[in-house]
């Protein structure tokens, strides 16, 4: 079968361009031909179909999105929607280019009806998929009500005719029980739970010739307590509770290590956690200028894979308020760490019943947690044991192998 994964952005590190990567090894694998189109493409999809307003940071795209979801003013919302139809029909030919010259029997839109980061994108799709009557797995990472951000639209008719779309040739996957149960309650459409995956057959790397000189290249001595966030800066990350735990371990080689940009969603909550590390005397680094989607030289200087930093970290923390599943979480898992969670609602609903054993947050840094993590950092012998079980939950419940299965349930169901 000749498949097409559509999204906005597949590149980087963010977690719908891993999760793409993970889908393309697993069809590949199955014998499936694998084609790509977005508004920015890299790594594994870098020889793909580019259309730049696919892109949420297209300034057109990015207006649109501030007159939808932003202050009223004097704009009518039928002057928006009929903008947004516009842009839509700009988008669209291309779109069907890219299906009709390779030929594709089915295609994978990851994200793009789901959440409305590119409004057009997601209009476009649903009248190219009604036009063509083309099969498609709609893959759903965030809905829009899912996201503060987006609760003030004044476009909600156009938001729940499209994002997602309810088409007879679409079938709906999405990544969590909670967003399975909201979807069937508020629009009636069935979906199957895939969770976020990861190749646990392969075993994890270590330290090496090209990674040795990592903490020496963010400036950490060997007896530093490399404490590792790796996640982007933004609000919903919850690193102010990492700073906190950090503040309270009261060890003065511990150092907070980030590793994604604070760009995302602008730099206000970036610049707040800086005034929290300060005032509470916590080394927080962020070394998002070294890492790089795969390691390589940038004129003459190395820059590192989110791998090698993990293989560096005596701890991680993954204090997320929200997570449509946890990436990050899989992979410090891969990488036999010891974790400290927040007890965001997925984690409750779909990974803590499964029987892993993590330092647990509620919302808030306990005594309880702080001493949990003190005695465990000196018991390396016991994070050893907890980090094996980890590991054979993960490998049972959220491999490749689980995925492949999955996916041929979807695609037998067309």
């Amino acid at each position: 079968m000749r498949i097409g994964f559509i999204s906005t952005r597949l590149n980087g590190t963010d977690g719908v361009s891993l999760e793409v990567e993970k889908w393309d090894k697993v069809l590949r694998r199955m014998g499936h031909e694998t084609f790509y189109c977005a508004g920015e493409l890299g790594g594994y999809a870098a020889g793909g179909t580019l259309i730049p307003l696919l892109h949420f940071n297209h300034q057109s795209i990015l207006s649109l999105g501030r007159r939808a979801f932003g202050p009223n003013g004097d704009e009518s919302p039928e002057q928006v929607i009929d903008d947004i139809y516009r842009i839509a029909d700009e988008i669209r030919p291309p779109l069907r280019d890219f299906i009709r010259k390779n030929k594709l029997d089915l295609i994978i839109v990851q994200n793009a009806l789901t959440i409305p980061m590119n409004l057009p994108l997601g209009v476009a799709l649903t009248g190219l998929i009604a036009e063509l009557g083309i099969n498609t797995i709609a893959h759903h990472h965030d809905f829009y009500w899912e996201r503060d951000r987006y609760q003030a639209a004044r476009i909600l008719r156009l938001l729940d005719t499209n994002f997602p779309a309810r088409l007879p040739t679409i079938r709906h996957v999405v990544i969590n029980s909670i967003a399975q149960k909201r979807l069937l309650a508020r629009r009636g459409i069935e979906s199957v739970v895939i969770p976020n995956v990861f190749d646990y057959s392969t075993p994890p790397p270590g330290i090496d010739e090209y990674n040795r000189d990592f903490r020496q290249a963010i400036g950490l001595a060997d007896e530093d307590l490399f404490v590792l966030q790796p996640t982007r800066i933004i609000r919903r990350k919850g690193i102010e509770m990492a700073i906190e735990l950090v503040h309270r371990l009261r060890n003065p080689r511990a150092k907070l290590v980030i590793t994604h940009s604070a760009t995302d969603e602008g730099l206000d909550y970036w610049r707040w956690l800086q005034s929290e590390a300060k005032m509470m005397g916590v080394d927080m680094r962020l070394v998002d200028h070294l890492i790089r989607p795969e390691r390589t030289m940038e004129e003459g200087q190395k820059r590192y894979s989110l791998w090698d930093a993990y293989v560096h970290a005596d701890l991680v923390t993954y204090p997320s308020i929200y997570e449509g599943f946890g990436n990050a979480l899989l992979e410090a898992i891969y990488f036999k760490k010891l974790i400290v969670v927040n007890r965001y609602p997925v984690y409750n609903a779909d990974i803590r019943p499964l029987g892993f054993e993590f330092i647990e947050l509620d919302g808030f840094v306990s005594e309880e947690s702080v001493e949990m993590t003190r005695e465990l950092l000196a018991k390396p012998d016991v994070v050893r044991m907890m980090a094996e079980k980890n590991f054979e939950i993960a490998r049972q419940h959220f491999s490749l192998e689980v995925l492949e299965e999955k996916l041929r349930q979807v695609l037998a169901s067309f």
